[in-house]
């Protein structure tokens, strides 16, 4: 796994071009751009990629990435990060309005896991 798959996403390769120039993503871009990095990077490729967003060191990044690692949180959907978008500067989502965009599952492969955890939410939710 590596930048080049997330870079398939128009929202992750955005995400990367901002940290890459040294642009603040914000508390929730950084959120986001864990939860799915995570998949496809290493933890220290995670840190080293967290980094590079100003005012955020190597003891933040490292203890987002557990935060993330730890809870077990899954890729969030579309409707989640235009939600957390509204609540910062920095769009998460380029191209907002478009249906398609900032959809991970249609252009990442995830590990089967992944959408495993999220059909038994759903038999859950459907449950109760």
């Amino acid at each position: 796994m590596s930048v080049k798959e997330l870079r398939q996403n128009g929202m992750m390769g955005h995400l990367l071009t901002a940290l890459e120039q040294g642009n603040d993503i914000g508390h929730y871009g950084r959120l986001v751009f864990t939860m799915v990095g995570q998949y496809f990077l290493s933890d220290g490729e995670l840190v080293k990629w967290l980094t590079k967003n100003p005012d955020f060191d190597e003891v933040q990044a490292k203890a987002l990435v557990e935060q993330v690692r730890s809870r077990g949180y899954n890729p969030p959907r579309r409707e989640k990060i235009l939600a957390w978008q509204k609540e910062q500067g920095f769009p998460i989502c380029p191209g907002g309005d478009d249906p398609d965009a900032c959809n991970l599952y249609r252009d990442l492969k995830f590990p089967d896991g992944v959408y495993q955890d999220i059909q038994e939410y759903h038999e859950q939710k459907a449950g109760a």
